[in-house]
């Protein structure tokens, strides 16, 4: 008898790790947060386009972090065994920074609620999570 999807692939330590390592970061170095969270109107006005990857390894709190590298190990680790290594990375890149692209291009509508957003600080993994969970199903 077994708890979850089994083992950690090398490839999920790393995209755990690397998560973990940069919330460590954060409470070390607050400003982390702020240099690489993603923050719309940065990107569109200052050209940080670092931001649209970075924010993704980035968490508000311990909670925040547990649920969403939790999910990328639960639903992750079937994609990755199904789809392979590099789909799965591939995959994962494209849905989080896919989900800054869409996160940055609302910013830009002319509404109340996306002009709080252009100025706003986005962290954490939850647009790929939620690729990843949209593969799952």
């Amino acid at each position: 008898m077994s708890f979850g999807p089994g083992s950690l692939s090398t490839a999920l330590k790393y995209l755990i790790g690397a998560n973990v390592a940069m919330f460590l970061l954060q409470q070390i170095v607050p400003m982390t947060t702020v240099v690489f969270g993603l923050v719309p109107g940065a990107v569109v006005g200052r050209l940080h386009v670092w931001q649209l990857v970075t924010y993704l390894f980035l968490h508000g709190s311990l909670l925040h972090l547990l649920f969403n590298m939790l999910s990328v190990w639960m639903i992750g680790s079937e994609l990755e065994r199904v789809w392979g290594t590099r789909a799965f990375l591939q995959f994962y890149f494209v849905t989080g920074v896919g989900a800054a692209i869409l996160t940055v291009l609302f910013s830009l509508v002319p509404l109340a609620a996306a002009a709080q957003l252009y100025g706003g600080l986005i962290i954490g993994a939850s647009g790929a999570v939620y690729g990843l969970l949209l593969a799952f199903a």
